[in-house]
């Protein structure tokens, strides 16, 4: 039969799996098909001709009732493939990847040598994969392995013993295709120890890290664990406590910078807040590179005394770090450490500016006029002028915003609602904002009756601003 697309301009899935069906059921090679047979029921495909199988492996992800029908049809044996009991190391590869589909049931009923050709092959490619091949590479290397547990009866717990090879230095790399259970009884707790950094590469389960946890405290009972091995536990590390961490003798920056970075996964900020003040408990200093790995976030966790303890050399060399989320008072503080150490930019007020800006929430009044006055347009952007203190921008007058705003200015008027806004439009003279702003601000204070037509005041308001300018170019 012939199938051809209905004239529908964004059919839905299931529309589309409904339309192909008869055309399934007779030919699952028919050109027109392609990945629209990733949507189809898993009845369909039971009911389909079994050339469906070459379709799906156009999916690029299978749903667990597909997976199911997918694994019914091949133990049917009426497929090309033939009865699993019959496959050898050609018919996996050949199954592309529908292999990644097979169940338990499926593959305990391939030939043994079969199964093993295919574990070392596949072993032997893990290394030289991207990180999403190797995760692919893995759930199958596993069901690889829970197959041949389920077809060789195992010894009882009391007598188990390793089944397979055991794990040494040469062989380390293997951990990452065993099963738990497996891992706990190849793998010794010294041979662990003394390769860590090899392991650190490895992508292993979560079930494997609990058993190298299980396995470096029984190493380790009654220890501390030496700086050396801690830069090596990578994802390990996450699974110590605050607790567990309050222990660890972490002295050197390459020590908590190996255990900070995110290549090995996420911390919790209550992990990290315990593994900077066991740093800095031991002596340790904040750099500039550690600031960044550590975060600004993380960075406002700090308790104010740890904050004062960070050298202003190192906000200098830290980068942009957002401290939106500290408290006023770490504001202040930042703020103060970050005005040091641009200290020597500060006659050159647009590199200065680009080098302040993160850290202005804690800037006092004046430093803000400093800048607004400074003859060059620094031109502060909203996100940044919203952020500054409250009780300090109340202190600054209508042209020192004018000013800092710069080109931004007319931005204000959007953000007019805005609380801090809102409260410094009620200190300021409405003449003045309607005059010197023009930007249609409401809310300022009247002026006195008899000031005057409007016109003139505005005048002498522009005059004086505008001579205040010309001064200050003068001074400058």
């Amino acid at each position: 039969m012939v199938w051809a697309a209905p004239a529908l301009a964004h059919p839905s899935s299931s529309l589309q799996a409904a339309l192909i069906v008869g055309a399934v059921l007779s030919n699952a090679e028919h050109p027109h098909l392609g990945v629209l047979v990733c949507d189809l029921e898993p009845g369909t495909i039971l009911a389909s001709d079994p050339n469906i199988l070459e379709k799906l492996k156009l999916c690029p992800a299978l749903t667990e009732a597909q997976q199911d029908a997918l694994n019914a049809l091949l133990l049917s044996g009426n497929t090309a493939y033939g009865d699993p009991s019959g496959w050898d190391l050609q018919t996996l590869q050949d199954l592309g990847p529908l292999v990644l589909a097979l169940n338990r049931t499926t593959l305990s009923l391939v030939a043994e040598a079969a199964r093993e050709g295919f574990r070392t092959s596949i072993a032997a490619a893990y290394i030289s994969q991207g990180r999403s091949q190797r995760e692919e590479s893995l759930l199958l290397l596993r069901a690889l392995a829970a197959a041949s547990a389920a077809s060789q009866p195992r010894l009882q717990r009391s007598t188990d013993r390793c089944q397979s090879e055991p794990i040494t230095a040469s062989n380390i790399d293997d951990i990452a295709f065993l099963l738990p259970e497996d891992l706990d009884l190849c793998l010794s707790n010294d041979v662990l120890v003394e390769n860590l950094e090899a392991v650190q590469d490895l992508l292993l389960t979560s079930q494997a890290y609990l058993v190298l946890k299980k396995k470096l405290d029984e190493f380790f009972q009654g220890s501390v664990i030496p700086e050396e091995k801690l830069r090596h536990l990578g994802m390990l590390s996450r699974l110590y406590t605050e607790e567990e961490i309050s222990q660890w003798k972490v002295t050197s920056s390459e020590t908590l910078s190996a255990l900070l970075s995110d290549s090995e996964g996420p911390w919790s900020d209550s992990q990290v807040q315990q593994l900077l003040s066991r740093y800095l408990a031991l002596g340790g200093s904040l750099t500039g590179p550690l600031l960044q790995e550590i975060g600004g976030s993380r960075l406002c966790n700090l308790q104010e005394g740890q904050i004062q303890q960070i050298p202003a050399a190192a906000i200098g060399t830290a980068g942009q770090l957002d401290i939106s989320s500290c408290s006023q008072t770490k504001k202040d503080l930042l703020y103060r450490k970050a005005r040091e150490a641009f200290a020597s930019l500060a006659s050159t007020s647009g590199s200065y500016y680009c080098q302040i800006q993160p850290y202005l929430g804690g800037a006092p009044a004046e430093d803000l006029k400093d800048l607004a006055n400074a003859g060059v347009a620094i031109n502060m952007d909203l996100t940044t002028f919203l952020t500054l203190n409250p009780k300090e921008l109340q202190k600054l007058s209508v042209t020192d915003v004018k000013h800092l705003l710069g080109e931004n200015l007319p931005g204000l008027k959007d953000h007019e609602h805005e609380p801090v806004v809102v409260s410094w439009v009620q200190q300021q003279s409405q003449q003045e904002l309607d005059c010197v702003l023009d930007i249609g601000l409401q809310g300022g204070r009247p002026e006195p009756t008899g000031t005057g037509s409007r016109l003139c005041s505005c005048l002498a308001l522009l005059l004086a601003a505008a001579m205040g300018s010309v001064l200050l170019g003068g001074l400058l």
